[in-house]
């Protein structure tokens, strides 16, 4: 029997006419529409099940601020427990849609840091999924079921997401990082908040921010990983979805400069008071919906 080797991109329409290879000797084929829609689902399964067989992922975008949130969950385990970072108030009400489709169970809603351009969905979510735990860091000041800190893990089935500070934006800023290790995502994955963004990074002039901080911490916890990891940040406001570490450090427009440079570009961007910080940043400090009852205080094991 021969060996078809299909040449796909998962991330991009197949065109009318693609390549075959044939023991090494390639042949142009025609795709009908629905041979080309076949391949493609085949190709973008292979893509995301090489993460990993028992994670699910999703990414997930809200256009007023242009944030993304995050679902993941551990379909290998029997109750299919999931966490959701960095959701938006304006989106709640679809993440929670989402999770009831998907047949997953949210124990975790978690924040990179305190958000200033929206007010994160933590509180509403608690308030219609009951179980639900708000997690964000011990640095920020802010309130939450879960106060966390450098070196912890959070657990959610078999899977788990280690803790890193990355201070810089905030002084409670911190990236979540897939485990390290058997039946872990294959690459790893960084959810970096707003402390590294694709070819940029977040402002460092509110919020406790320092240049030289956020420069340290993205050169130590996050440029320090394998190459291949791949990062997805909190925003993005030029259509980019996903970047990879070994990216980052070669095109950075900021972070990839010495740092020097990258102190005057951050002192010299000259930006707008952002528009929602003084709704943003207050509720946010209360997990998000001020009056949701928050249940403890203990890091997560």
């Amino acid at each position: 029997m021969a060996l078809l080797r299909f040449h796909l991109h998962p991330l991009r329409d197949l065109p009318p006419r693609s390549f075959l290879s044939f023991c090494g000797t390639q042949k142009t084929l025609t795709f009908s529409s629905r041979s080309r829609a076949v391949a493609l689902a085949l190709a973008s399964y292979s893509s995301s099940s090489g993460r990993s067989p028992r994670l699910l992922f999703r990414q997930l975008f809200e256009k007023e601020s242009s944030t993304y949130t995050y679902l993941l969950a551990d379909v290998g385990h029997p109750e299919k427990p999931a966490v959701l970072i960095d959701p938006v108030d304006k989106t709640a009400d679809r993440d929670i849609s989402l999770i009831k489709e998907l047949g997953v169970k949210l124990i975790y809603a978690m924040n990179t840091h305190v958000h200033a351009d929206h007010v994160t969905g933590t509180g509403i979510i608690k308030s219609k999924v009951p179980g639900v735990r708000s997690v964000i860091s011990k640095a920020s000041n802010a309130k939450a079921d879960h106060l966390i800190k450098h070196g912890d893990k959070i657990n959610f089935g078999d899977l788990y997401l280690e803790v890193r500070a990355t201070s810089g934006h905030t002084l409670g800023c911190v990236t979540y990082i897939t485990g390290d290790g058997p039946h872990q995502p294959d690459p790893r994955m960084a959810f970096t908040g707003d402390a590294l963004l694709i070819r940029g990074c977040g402002r460092t002039d509110f919020q406790g921010g320092s240049s030289r901080q956020l420069y340290h911490s993205v050169h130590s916890q996050i440029f320090t990983l394998p190459k291949t990891t791949l990062i997805y940040p909190a925003h993005d406001y030029k259509g980019f979805t996903v970047s990879t570490v070994g990216e980052e450090i070669l095109y950075n427009l900021r972070l990839a400069k010495d740092e020097e440079t990258f102190k005057n570009i951050m002192e010299n961007l000259n930006l707008a008071y952002p528009k929602m910080i003084d709704v943003a940043v207050p509720a946010n400090m209360l997990c998000g919906l001020q009056g949701v009852p928050v249940s403890s205080q203990a890091a997560p094991s």
